[in-house]
């Protein structure tokens, strides 16, 4: 006996069976495809922006991102059981179409059966299996939804409409091969290669042929029709996300990580800077918004919405998306909300974890932009005063640019304008130069490599703010005029590598400055240092200490530094213990976004939270 089945049995393989089936099959793809020309028109309202170059590397992420589920897993459970899921109906779904390559192609043109022998014992054990785990993750996943709804898991008939529809989609399948089996398998050994359809087999034993093929008849047409209604609901539910977030992998971002657009401000064509409207936007900020899938990961993630403020990252790209399917001309500030935009620390936490690939962050900062340079608006007074403090003094806090160097008196420390020959210029940032505390940390930078042998510079009065906070805040135009300033500054000195204790500073000099014509290497103190130790020109005596360690945003998330840090700790004879939120995982301090700039009005102190995770390692 040869292992195989009958395709097509108890239906028939003759055109009153293949003529309404592709027919019906045609018309329902032609749905599909209207809907999705639909869709891509309203995406067609965003300005151009190139996702196509790269090829290789966008193909590498969409097939590590689609058939590993790389960013899906990430999350265990719900992550997990999703991916599964993936796996099991991708399983089927190659079953189904070596199903039809064989019975109406290879076979019918060529008499060529590939379904046969070991390998369709494989066949069959693989897909019934595939189905089962299919079934069991897609129930754990009703299970989560419905009945152990995490808060702020938002259900939409959607999705009322998915699980129903993929339930039925499953079972009727096994339903059918079950009465197939009934009639054909039932004391045969091929059975035991399909599990779950001998138990559906043996459930419907007390029918006769007749009435199992019937059965059969009924729900082959029935399980086909519940395919077509898949195949039509995909561009007008959350379907469509199979075919989005899949190409949102090709279209996801291959430049610096983080890194902002920069805009040009001398263009006097301009008629608008930053975004107000749906046509301001890219078309992939509005492609994000389909691709969304309402996991709500990044509002999970997200320190503004996890302290009471009104920002959720998830609800701004579905703003958005609902904007430019129903009215392209309304305002987005005022339909995202002026205080969730404000409440944005940059943290890039919601980016890092979305399985969508969607940009959050370049949008925020895109409405803020509009509303500080078209519409002059700042979350505070405080924040307009920091500004211009920056254009008096060259820096937020308002302290006299004259005193900038002052903390390094008595160091041996020359500024560059004295001395330009050095290995190194340490960039100190604005609050190592003023702010007592960070001055301790700029000391201690300075004792450091002078203990390493290094001739390290700074630009004592001369510098002045990088200009994050401000790029941030959305103050484009005084971004540049500092930046502009500095980059002629440091690269007029000759200078070989910058150095910096504020990763804040690093990000804007390693990354945004980029744009503007600066081109000399930029390290994180961390890994400068780290490196000195490896090298033996930094020698450390350790001395026992029990500490936690915060993992910055914009060191860790942002530029993946998160070895060196601890590895310096470890080498003064530091013992970490880490809070539970540590690495891509840890929680923001606040102060990115620009808000360190501002005061925190709205919720509670997201500063205070990370504390009292720091405290909780006791």
């Amino acid at each position: 006996m040869e292992f195989t089945r009958e395709i097509y049995w108890n239906v028939g393989h003759g055109v009153s069976t293949l003529l309404p089936m592709y027919l019906l099959t045609i018309a329902a793809i032609a749905v599909l495809a209207r809907g999705a020309i639909q869709r891509i028109k309203v995406y067609r309202q965003g300005q151009v922006l190139n996702r196509f170059d790269q090829r290789e590397i966008r193909l590498k992420e969409l097939m590590k991102g689609v058939f590993l589920q790389s960013k899906v897993v990430r999350v265990k459970g719900p992550g997990f059981a999703h991916g599964l899921f993936f796996w099991g109906f991708g399983l089927l779904f190659i079953g189904t179409c070596l199903i039809v390559i064989q019975a109406d192609f290879t076979d019918l043109f060529f008499d060529i059966k590939f379904l046969k022998g070991n390998f369709y014992l494989l066949f069959s054990i693989v897909l019934d299996v595939a189905g089962l785990v299919a079934i069991i993750m897609l129930a754990g996943l009703f299970v989560r939804r419905y009945l152990i709804r995490p808060k702020d898991l938002n259900s939409k008939f959607d999705d009322i409409v998915m699980h129903g529809l993929l339930f039925a989609i499953l079972i009727s399948g096994f339903v059918i091969e079950g009465a197939r089996m009934a009639v054909t398998e039932m004391d045969t050994s091929l059975a035991f290669w399909s599990p779950v359809g001998l138990l559906f087999a043996k459930a419907f034993s007390s029918l006769d042929e007749n009435t199992l093929r019937s059965l059969h008849l009924y729900n082959w047409w029935f399980h086909f029709a519940l395919v077509l209604a898949f195949i039509v609901a995909i561009p007008f539910t959350k379907f469509r996300h199979i075919f989005t977030t899949s190409a949102n992998y090709f279209f996801t971002d291959l430049g610096p990580r983080g890194a902002l657009k920069t805009l040009d401000m001398e263009d006097d064509a301009a008629e608008t800077f930053g975004v107000s409207r749906v046509g301001e936007l890219t078309w992939k900020d509005i492609f994000d918004a389909d691709a969304c899938t309402l996991c709500k990961r990044c509002d999970d993630r997200c320190p503004a919405h996890n302290t009471d403020k009104p920002l959720s990252p998830m609800n701004v790209v579905n703003r958005i998306g609902e904007v430019a399917f129903t009215d392209p001309e309304a305002n987005l500030i005022d339909t995202v909300e002026k205080d969730a935009l404000w409440s944005c620390t940059t943290c890039f936490a919601c980016q890092d974890i979305c399985p969508a690939s969607i940009e959050h962050v370049g949008k925020i900062i895109d409405m803020r932009r509009n509303l500080v340079l078209m519409e002059g608006e700042f979350p505070g007074e405080e924040v307009m005063t920091a500004m211009e403090n920056t254009e008096v003094n060259g820096n937020p806090l308002g302290m006299g640019y004259a005193t900038r160097g002052d903390w390094a008196e008595g160091l041996g420390v020359k500024t560059l304008d004295e001395d330009p020959d050095v290995d190194i210029l340490y960039f100190v940032g604005c609050y190592a130069s003023f702010d007592k505390r960070n001055i301790k940390i700029a000391k201690a930078f300075i004792t450091l490599c002078q203990a390493a042998g290094v001739k390290v510079g700074i630009l004592g009065k001369q510098e002045k703010c990088c200009g994050e906070p401000m790029r941030k805040m959305g103050n484009e135009y005084l971004y540049q005029t500092m930046a502009t300033e500095m980059i002629e500054l440091i690269q007029g000195y000759g200078v070989k590598k910058v150095i910096t204790t504020c990763p804040h500073c690093f990000n804007t000099l390693d990354k945004d400055y980029r744009d503007l014509g600066f081109d000399i290497e930029v390290e994180s103190y961390t890994v400068y240092l780290e490196r000195l130790l490896q090298e033996s020109r930094l020698k450390l005596k350790p001395e026992q200490l029990n500490c936690t360690y915060h993992d910055s945003c914009y060191l860790g998330r942002h530029n993946d530094i998160y070895d060196a840090p601890r590895r310096l700790i470890e080498a003064a004879g530091g013992k970490i213990v880490e809070m539970e939120r540590n690495r891509s995982e840890s929680f923001c301090c606040s102060a990115g976004g620009g808000r360190i700039l501002a005061e925190e009005k709205l919720g509670s102190r997201i500063n205070i939270k990370r504390v009292q995770m720091a405290a909780e390692t006791s």
